[in-house]
């Protein structure tokens, strides 16, 4: 492997992995509040980036994409309020099935608005044949797009939780949800909030990948695969360790092109969430109760 090539396939990794560990930070915000994980997540991302497609049409790109991150928001204050507020000490199983069945109705609704084309948002800068050069690599901007999203959320979140009375309302409840209430937060609202924030997050995630992905309605089963494998290789909770384990499942990704057919890419992230589901359950980081208490 020459050294240029070694230098694309790092890059390559880094994009793909910074998209994987956004998608990772959506269901650590829902799990951190409410112990649920979110299968539906994927979704989320793919509503992002087709419903800022449609509003191109009306709007500027920049416009577009913030109404679609909060059209997107709804969509998950709507999934919370309908299908999880009502319940009554639901048991985990019963959320798995109802946050994948969440999951396909969403699916459903958007291959009957959008149908089965595939679609893609227009280059932030330039097109697909701009480039600028690193050395004797050749990057596209949108690169550094996706990069850039990804450290500005998790910068954003954290200080969001550690400085904002929301914040640590949220991170209160996680701890504690009956020292919370006690304490006079809203436990029902923190928990619809976070579901909008996690839309909001993976909307955001759909509409700056997809100029290089592109996007049609069953492109978020393979993210949520991707982001819950991410998750449990960081530590179910901590969403900075979700970015190195997502950046590393990146790398890991693109280097194996060279080894195995592009057909088996997506076997990969499966039998990296099995190793680590049968060496280590609670991820690289420690256990799930210790990445609860972390700070975001």
């Amino acid at each position: 492997m020459t050294v240029d090539l070694f230098f694309q396939y790092l890059f390559a990794g880094v994009t793909y992995g910074s998209i994987y560990a956004i998608v990772a930070i959506g269901f650590n915000i829902i799990y951190n509040s409410t112990g649920i994980i979110n299968f539906a997540q994927g979704e989320f991302v793919m509503l992002g980036g087709m419903i800022s497609i449609s509003l191109l049409q009306f709007m500027p790109l920049p416009l577009a994409i913030i109404v679609a991150v909060l059209a997107t928001m709804l969509v998950g204050a709507l999934v919370e309020i309908l299908f999880i507020r009502w319940l009554e000490r639901p048991s985990v199983m019963q959320m798995i099935i109802i946050t994948i069945g969440v999951s396909i109705l969403l699916r459903e609704v958007a291959l009957h608005i959008w149908g089965e084309s595939i679609r893609s948002l227009p280059y932030f800068y330039g097109n697909e044949i701009t480039t600028f050069s690193l050395g004797s690599v050749h990057i596209s901007p949108q690169v550094l797009w996706v990069i850039a999203a990804c450290g500005f959320m998790v910068c954003g979140l954290s200080l969001f939780f550690k400085f904002t009375p929301t914040g640590r309302e949220m991170r209160a409840c996680s701890v504690n949800r009956t020292a919370a209430i006690l304490c006079g937060i809203n436990t029902r609202n923190m928990v619809t909030f976070s579901f909008m924030l996690s839309a909001g997050i993976g909307a955001m995630a759909g509409c700056v990948m997809s100029p290089i992905t592109y996007t049609q309605y069953d492109c978020g089963t393979g993210l949520a695969i991707k982001g819950f494998t991410v998750a449990i290789l960081g530590g179910l909770g901590n969403s900075m360790a979700a970015v190195a384990a997502g950046l590393l499942l990146g790398i890991i990704e693109a280097f194996s092109v060279s080894v195995v057919p592009l057909a088996f890419q997506d076997a990969i992230a499966i039998t990296i969430l099995l190793i680590i589901l049968f060496i280590k359950p609670h991820g690289l980081f420690g256990s799930s109760e210790a990445a609860r208490l972390r700070d975001f």
